[in-house]
Formats: structure tokens, sequence, C-alpha cells
């Protein structure tokens, strides 16, 4: 059986999205909260839209402002970009966005995400040079060979490093690098396309919802609601070993079935037989021949590759230009090894880097969406009423309520820091209004962002999805129930932590 049924691509369902945001900037008020930004030196900076005004860098100050922020937070570049000014919320004349905003909207996301688009290009190249050394197909085949018949391990460990990676340094964009290295993997130990989907984007993605020290998410959130990001630290752990406990069962679930019936996989029912570039040679299972010297030193190189890039993100701060250049450096060094002829070397890069194109566009695609809200200025109404809305809740209510808003907003903010700064300090003034803590307020806020990623046009699924030739019809298939129990673990643990003083 095989569906030839066409499905919208990832960057028509983008545009879909802007379009939505667009008709949005003409149906819901614009407004704006006012934002203080810490300046270098001796003062803050408070920007309304009358302009910007300097305040002593004080505490007082913070506190006139009902900002539940110690100065500390602020100094030691804790809270980088500028916070929203508790009840300050005003209504501005509509900017409503046009279908010129909405034709510049994807043009601008990529001007504004040109260092991830840059490194998903360069990444594609990195993979095509290692590839054309032949290393991978007889690493591969060799790992093969040695799992057969215990491949569930290797989706138990992968799947549990990458949730270990998102949960404590934020692990997402890096993740897209390993797809081309698992597909492959998975592929031939008689699974389907949705496994290392799973494995890698869900890994990371749950490693997300229960941040126990990422600090793009966890120590941003509760530096801007005032909180110390050790609070709340146990709950954390023990949903991090619960969620991901769960996710692994539901992917080997998955998977065993798959290996049994190939019939039994929703990319067959759903799409048919589906193709990749990221495949074995047809002969490469039947080829017993040892790993020589060579191919070790390259596969050495490629994982020392990315023991590097991870070092250096979670102990020196590296971002995307020292990670960008890691891996340039690192195919520079594959072509020298397998001596590599200069044409030949920028052939191969081209050709890889154009691989990955399409999946580089709807990244920066994505980033239209925020844009269209930010220039129509409704991003702050949006949180402003959700936040009159449920002010006047009980606790255990508001706080579930708090999920589920943080689910909604994920279709908006996709960025983990951008959605920090801008709720936690009106989220964290409105949880003391209500007797709930200001840890729970940013486990909300966690949980939300963490359940809701697994499907947000703007996050990271649709370039999985596009790297891996998956419609987003068949990942909502798979990943669906598995959202459902998330939301009911999820909100089981904050009622309890509500009443955990």
């Amino acid at each position: 059986m095989t569906k030839n049924k066409q499905l919208l691509s990832p960057l028509s369902i983008l545009m879909i999205v802007i379009i939505l945001a667009a008709i949005a900037t003409w149906m819901i008020p614009s407004g704006r909260y006012d934002r203080l930004s810490y300046t270098e030196g001796n003062s803050f900076t408070y920007n309304n839209p009358a302009g910007d005004v300097a305040l002593p860098l004080t505490q007082q100050t913070l506190d006139s402002l009902k900002i539940n922020i110690p100065l500390a937070n602020f100094k030691d570049g804790g809270i980088k970009k500028p916070v929203s000014v508790p009840d300050t919320y005003k209504k501005l004349e509509k900017n409503r966005q046009s279908i010129l905003q909405v034709l510049q909207a994807p043009i601008k996301g990529i001007y504004e995400s040109i260092d991830i688009v840059f490194f998903i290009l360069v990444i594609g190249g990195f993979m095509q040079v290692f590839n054309e050394s032949g290393a991978m197909v007889k690493g591969i085949t060799s790992l093969s060979r040695t799992m057969k018949g215990r491949e569930a391990w290797l989706i138990i460990i992968l799947t549990f490093l990458f949730c270990f990676g998102g949960s404590s340094y934020g692990m997402a964009e890096e993740g897209l690098v390993f797809y081309p290295l698992l597909i492959p993997i998975f592929l031939a130990a008689g699974f389907d396309l949705l496994v290392p989907v799973a494995v890698i984007f869900a890994g990371t993605q749950m490693g997300t919802l229960s941040s126990f020290s990422n600090p793009f998410s966890t120590i941003i959130a509760s530096n801007a609601a005032g909180v110390n990001w050790t609070d709340g630290l146990t709950e954390r752990i023990i949903l991090f070993v619960l969620t991901s406990s769960i996710l692994i069962w539901y992917i080997v679930r998955y998977a065993v079935k798959v290996k049994k019936d190939p019939t039994a996989s929703l990319v067959y029912q759903l799409q048919g037989v589906v193709s990749t570039q990221y495949t074995l040679p047809e002969h490469a299972e039947n080829e017993h021949t040892r790993l020589n010297t060579r191919n070790k030193i390259l596969l050495l190189q490629f994982f020392a590759t990315f023991i590097i890039m991870i070092t250096g993100v979670v102990f020196y701060e590296w971002w995307l230009l020292e990670m960008t250049t890691l891996f340039f450096a690192s195919a520079i060094l594959f072509a020298l090894i397998i001596r590599l002829k200069e044409n030949d070397f920028i052939t191969q890069f081209i050709d890889g880097a154009r691989g990955l194109l399409s999946v580089a566009l709807i990244i920066g695609t994505a980033r239209g969406v925020t844009i269209i809200l930010n220039e129509g200025n409704i991003s702050d109404s949006i949180i402003y009423y959700a936040a009159g809305f449920a002010g006047s809740m009980p606790p255990a209510l508001f706080i579930v309520v708090m999920l589920m808003m943080y689910m909604f907003f994920t279709l908006f903010i996709a960025s983990s820091s951008g959605m920090a700064v801008l709720t936690m300090p009106i989220m964290g003034s409105l949880a003391m209004m209500v007797n709930v803590p200001g840890r729970e307020i940013v486990n909300a806020y966690l949980f939300g962002m963490g359940i809701m990623g697994f499907i947000t046009p703007t996050g990271l699924i649709l370039p999985s999805l596009a790297l891996t030739n998956l419609s987003i019809k068949t990942w909502w298939r798979f990943i669906y129930p598995l959202l459902i129990i998330l939301f009911v673990v999820c909100a089981i643990a904050l009622i309890i932590g509500i009443f955990i003083k």
C-alpha cells in the first residue's frame, strides 16, 4: 500500500502560519509593556513608547517598578535581554501587517537567523566530505553487525543522552547534525524514519521540558522571576527521570513493533515508501571488511568533533560561530586525510550544503512568525489578556492554566530566553498575588514550552522532518498520545509543587 497524496511542505506550512499571524494583527488590540534593560556602566535603560530614559542602577529602582529580580542578576550577566515591566501595558495604535510585510517576514527571518543558517549549511558540507571518505558506511555497517539483536539498547542509550543534553545545557539546534549519522543506522536495524526523529528531536525536546540546569531557559527564567534557579531543582530532576523513561518506553515500543512488522510503520501507512539521501549502499550490509587504520582515524576525528562541540558549549560558552568554525575546520582536515583534491573538496562541500539548504530556509522562515507578531505589536497583548484571565483563580487551577498558557504562547514565541524575559516578570508578580511559589511559575513555563515544542511549527520539528522527508501528519499521529501523557504528568507535578513550601 502506498500513499501518494501530496501534503504541504514545511515552508508552505510556515507561510500559512505567517499569514495567520498577520491576520491576528488586524483582530487583536495592539499594545506593549515598557522594558527595562541593563546598560554596561552605572544605569538601567527604561524604554517606553515615548523613548529611552536612564534610571539609577539600584535595587530601589527595581523595587519601585515592581520587578522582583535581584540587582545581581543583571550585573552578573544572568539577564541580558530587556525585561517587561509589570503593570505598564499600554494600548498602541494598530500596526496591521499587510501583504508586503507577509512577503518580507521570511526574508527578515533569514536575515535575523543567518548564524543558524550558515551553521546548517556548513554541517551539510562537513557530512558530505566525511561521506566521501567511505568511513561512515564502513563504521555504520560494523556497528550494525555489533548491535544486531540489541538495537533497542541503542535507542535507550542515545535517547537518554539526547534528553540529558537538552536538560543540562539546552541542546537543540546541535541535534540536527546527528541525523545523517543515525538515520542509516536505524534504517539498517530495521526501523523506520520516525525512530531517528524520535530519538534526536524528541530526545532533546523532552530534555528541555524538564531542564534542570539549562542556562537558556531555567536559569534565565528563574532570574527573571526573582527566584534562585536551584529552587525546584529536585522536582525537575525527578521529572527528568520520569519523562525520559516514558519517552524511551514509547520509542522502543514503537520501534520493536515496526521491526517485527514493517507494515505497522506509521510512515508506511500514511506516506508509503519514503526515500532518504542518508542510506547505506545496498551491498554495504553484506560487507565484512574490517576497519582499516585510515577509517579508524577518520571515525575518531568525526566523533571527536562532536565531543569538542559539546565541551565548548558546556564549559566555554561556545555558540553558533564557534561551532560552525569547528565543523568547517574538521571538513578541511577530512579532505587532507583522504587527500581530496581542492576542486573535489569544494564540489563535495557545496553539494552537502545544497542538501541542507531547505532545512536552513525553514529555520529562517520560522523566525518570520515572531517578526510579524512583534512588528504588529500583539505579542505583549496576548500575554496581557492571558494574565488578566488567570489572575483571580485559586492556586491549583491557576498553575494548570499557566501550563496551558505557556503551551499557547509557544505557538508564537519559540525562543526560550525570549519567552522568559518577556513573561516572567509579569507572571512572577501575578503568582505572588495568588500565593503560588515562583519556582512553579518557572516550571509551568518549562513544561508548557516543552510539551508544545514537540509540534510548534516555529520550533525545530519542521527542519527535523525535512531532513527525513516525513510529513507533519505522520509526526502528529506518532506523537499526540505521548503529549497527552506528558500534559497529565506535568499538571500533577505542578499541583503537587504549589503545596510544597
